[in-house]
């Protein structure tokens, strides 16, 4: 008896997949098949396990695999540390430019200001600059100042 009913329900689950068709008659009454007759202009409905009217099998977009998802999110992952890696280097690259800035400043205004300026030698003996040794330390330090500081 399953066997007899298994048989029924697989042959009756067939055309359970069969396009439909709609399509108007001489007369204007419009009529649902599964058949359309030959001489009528029809239209095919989207029957149950078919694609949309619009869309064909082939153009759908296949689904990317676990690998391909997981390629692509360690792609990004990448690509955030490789942006956030190149932030934090010009983040420092400024930090130090700011600093040169800061102390190319400061010995142009001790050029600048001070009477007397003393430097130690090799043997730490002290130097009291000359007025030329000044000058070119001063145009120096404005050189520094006009490169760090823009």
């Amino acid at each position: 008896m399953k066997f007899v009913l298994s048989i029924c329900l697989l042959l009756t689950s067939i055309h359970s997949h069969a396009a439909l068709n709609k399509w108007v008659d001489a007369d204007g009454k419009v009529h649902y098949s599964d058949t359309a007759p030959a001489d009528v202009k029809t239209q095919k409905l989207k029957s149950p396990g078919t694609p949309d009217a619009g869309t064909q099998e082939g153009s759908a977009p296949p689904q990317k695999t676990i690998a391909e998802r997981e390629a692509e999110w360690k792609k990004e992952q990448k690509s955030k540390e490789e942006s956030t890696q190149k932030a934090a280097q010009e983040k420092e690259a400024a930090a130090i430019k700011k600093k040169n800035c800061e102390n190319a400043r400061s010995n142009l205004t001790n050029y600048e200001k001070s009477p007397l300026i003393v430097t130690y030698d090799a043997k730490g003996e002290r130097k009291i600059l000359d007025e030329a040794t000044r000058k070119k330390e001063t145009d120096d330090a404005r050189k520094a100042v006009s490169s760090y500081c823009n």
